[in-house]
């Protein structure tokens, strides 16, 4: 892939990240416009209304801080997934919008309202680290490095003790966390795989030939274990003795 194609690979990759971020500062520069909290249509688990959440979870944020805190990961994480794996991006990305949110809804404090897009930083997180070791593929591995060393920490906000004091949805990082293995594992087998090398494929060849005897379509020559069978006179001494 030329130059060429690599940028527009990259700025198509873009365009569904920047659209979810325009979204989710649309709906917070509304509300401060109008003086309004749209907290309370995020998800209410184990409630019928809390149920509209799962929906608008990602785009509902308490303050510009916890804003901009998914914004920028946002960004990142799913341009990279758009980037690596372009026919299962928007698979991959609905159902971890969609099945983290009903997630927290089935395991969250029912006291509790959840609201913002860290399960699907979460979800797309935990997708590009496992998918990547899981395919083997050289490129994939370094993208779940990188995303190792930018986002490893998020761990941290998975344990409730460290969460719950700072007001942080842990069910919401678990949820995403947990989706995002799954279809790393459940389709680890559609798009891209492990590179083969030709010396690979050559080494194969070579080495069916040698077990299997098998000649090649279409040779002349005989193979060199082809060794005609001598007969008994060819096999046979005969001494001559003089008188």
């Amino acid at each position: 892939m030329d130059n060429k194609q690599e940028r527009k690979k990259f700025l198509g990759s873009l365009i569904i990240p920047l659209i979810v971020v325009t979204l989710m500062w649309v709906v917070k520069i509304t509300e401060m416009s109008f003086d309004t909290d749209w907290g309370k249509f995020g998800i209410v688990p184990h409630t019928m209304q809390g149920l509209l959440g799962i929906f608008t979870l990602p785009f509902l944020h308490g303050s510009w801080e916890h804003l901009l805190s998914n914004s920028v990961p946002i960004l990142v994480l799913v341009t990279a997934l758009y980037y690596c794996y372009p026919t299962l991006a928007n698979r991959v990305l609905l159902i971890i919008w969609l099945a983290s949110g009903l997630l927290i809804w089935c395991i969250g404090n029912p006291d509790s309202t959840h609201i913002g897009a860290s399960a699907m930083v979460y979800g797309v997180n935990f997708f590009l680290i496992f998918s990547g070791f899981i395919r083997g593929n050289r490129m994939l591995i370094v993208i779940a490095l990188i995303m190792v060393f930018l986002y490893g920490s998020f761990i941290w906000g998975m344990i409730p003790s460290l969460a719950i004091p700072q007001n942080i949805s842990w069910e919401g990082h678990l949820s995403g966390a947990i989706i995002g293995i799954l279809l790393a594992f459940f389709l680890r087998k559609e798009g891209p795989q492990k590179e083969v090398y030709h010396w690979e494929e050559d080494d194969d060849s070579e080495d069916d030939n040698q077990d299997g005897n098998d000649i090649p379509s279409g040779s002349t020559e005989k193979p060199y274990w082809d060794v005609p069978t001598p007969s008994n006179d060819e096999l046979t001494v005969r001494y001559r003795f003089k008188n």
